[in-house]
């Protein structure tokens, strides 16, 4: 059996669709996840189950609070960040701040930096049949450049969300985002 290699198979296939551009700036990424919604809110908002797919760190409940994201990449799936991601080998910490809390169906929060002017990231989480149906929509990306880094790190963390969810030991997080890096440079304009 002439078998291609698991690395050059990712290449070819993607596990989920891509996120498509809704307006200049603003990313929207939609997944069906196999989880009720109050299962997946706690991934969102539960430091613990957060580090399982995103990143760990503190959380706070109320807009305005500000909180810590700590990405220890190499820890979602135990494969070690390729040389030109070098940098996030090492815990990378990012401050944030929740613009918006509505338990459990819909969390905005400051990406990047605790200012009125950063970037957010919108979670929507709505019941599909047994599972819950997540709108991710991340606005005023500020280049093509980000976009596209934004639009493959989002969607990598999700398919890591997926297998957690699923209970499945995640994928290669770098092998996958590579792949999905690839994707996401030809498809945005």
């Amino acid at each position: 059996m002439n078998e291609r290699p698991l690395k050059e198979r990712n290449l070819m296939t993607l596990k989920h669709n891509l996120g498509t551009l809704i307006e200049p700036a603003t990313l929207r990424v939609e997944r069906t996840l196999p989880a009720p919604v109050e299962r997946v809110w706690a991934y969102l908002v539960d430091p613990e189950k957060r580090r399982t797919w995103l990143a760990g760190g503190t959380m706070a409940q109320a807009p305005g609070g500000v909180f810590e994201l700590r990405f220890q990449h190499t820890e979602l799936s135990g494969e070690e960040a390729p040389e030109h991601y070098a940098a996030y080998r090492k815990t990378h910490i990012q401050k944030s701040r929740v613009v918006r809390i509505e338990p459990p169906k819909l969390l905005t929060i400051s990406w990047g930096s605790e200012s009125d002017t950063a970037s957010e990231v919108t979670f929507e989480l709505a019941p599909r049949g047994d599972g819950t149906q997540l709108v991710l929509t991340h606005r005023r990306l500020p280049d093509r450049k980000e976009t596209v880094s934004v639009s493959s790190g989002w969607h990598a963390h999700l398919d890591v969300l997926d297998d957690v969810l699923h209970g499945r030991q995640p994928h290669g997080f770098w092998t996958n985002l590579e792949a999905v890096e690839k994707a996401y440079e030809a498809s945005i304009p």
